[in-house]
Formats: structure tokens, sequence, C-alpha cells
């Protein structure tokens, strides 16, 4: 057995093979809810969803032509929403040790233990409070139209969180699938500035950061 350092952590590995995990956290309690079971998403958020689309219309009164555009807006704004935050957030970098930390936690470890099964949705604890934020935002900015637009914005959510566990964990036998897993493995091992989308790489080509094959940089 040897002993490796990450981000402060101790975590002991057999020398034939390389860890899948490793512990982030000092505290038990942290420790505990930065993981996350891949089913547990799709558990909480569909009926949340399906109450606020029972809502749009129940309470708001909105009919199906008003619920069905403004979900699909909701869904490809989730796409830049993913962008966004995977490329300007989650890549976000500092030399400082506490720069490190952050960036880390955020994403590092993901880069660091691509197939940690624990760790390939978003936790509790982040997705809870970004989904009050942005139903706070989309209410304040759009009234009750905001409500189908945040269900779709939500549902996009679930598809990244899908997309994202699917291209790490299982075969993909369609020629979507196996884009996706293409386009998404080039970001882990061929170029970190490129591939951003994971269940779209609509936005990579918007911005032109498709990945480059042949392009490598250290981690």
């Amino acid at each position: 057995m040897k002993t490796a350092m990450n981000s402060g952590h101790v975590v002991r590995e057999a020398k034939s093979e390389r860890p899948t995990t490793c512990r982030m956290f000092e505290s038990d309690f942290l420790e505990r809810f930065s993981r996350i079971h891949p089913a547990t998403p799709f558990v909480v958020w569909i009926p949340y969803l399906a109450f606020f689309t029972w809502r749009a219309h129940a309470h708001h009164g909105l009919g199906a032509s008003t619920i069905a555009p403004m979900m699909l807006a909701g869904l490809v704004c989730w796409t830049l929403t993913e962008y966004t935050l995977h490329r300007w957030v989650f890549h976000w970098t500092n030399d400082t040790a506490w720069g490190k930390r952050i960036h880390f936690l955020l994403h590092g470890v993901h880069h660091d233990f691509p197939n940690d099964k624990d760790r390939l949705v978003m936790p509790l604890l982040t997705s809870a409070p970004l989904a009050a934020i942005f139903y706070a935002l989309f209410w304040f900015t759009m009234g009750p139209r905001g409500v189908p637009f945040y269900v779709g914005w939500g549902i996009g959510y679930l598809v990244y969180d899908g997309t994202h566990y699917a291209v790490h964990h299982f075969r993909q036998r369609s020629r979507l699938g196996k884009y996706l897993r293409k386009h998404h493995m080039l970001h882990h091992h061929a170029d970190h500035d490129g591939a951003f989308g994971v269940s779209s790489p609509l936005w990579d080509l918007v911005f032109r950061t498709m990945p480059e094959p042949r392009k490598k940089r250290a981690s």
C-alpha cells in the first residue's frame, strides 16, 4: 500500500490500482453530503417539477400554448447555464492555496476521479440553492410565464445529470450517445479548454470551444 495526498486529504491506494474516489472533507457531515446516489436527482426533482407544471396551469391559468414553448425556452436556457457554469465557474482557477482548494471542491475532484459514481451528479446541497436562486430570477423577470420556463430549465438539468452519468458509466450504443461520450471524454483527456457542454455541444459551437483531439494540457 502507498499513501497519496489530494488537496490536503490523505488517500490510501493499492500500488496496482488507481483510486476511484477520495475524501473531500474532514467533517463526516460534509463528506456524507458530498456524495449522492445517481438516482437521487430524479427521485427528488421529477415530482418537484411536476408540481410546478400543474401550478402553471391550475394556479396561474396558463394554457398549453404558453406552457409548451416556455418549457422549450427554459430547456435551451439550461444548456447555456450548463456551459457557463462549466466553463467559467467550475474551471475557474487561482494559484493560491485557497483558490486551488475551491477549484478542487467545485470540479477538480471530478477531473481527478472521473469515475467516482457518488460524485457524478450534483449533490442536493448544491442543486437546491441553485434551484431557489433561478426560480426567483425567472419569476421576477417573467412573472407567471417564468414558472413553465423554470420547469423546462429543470428538465434540462436532469438531462445533464443523466447524460453525465451515462457517458461515464454506460456503454453508448446510439449515434448520439457515442458522440456525447466522445465529446466529453475529449474534455477530460485531451482538451480541458474545450467541450464544456455535456448534454449538448450547442454552445461549444457558438463560442468556438469545440475540443481539439490532440491538444493536451497539464491538469
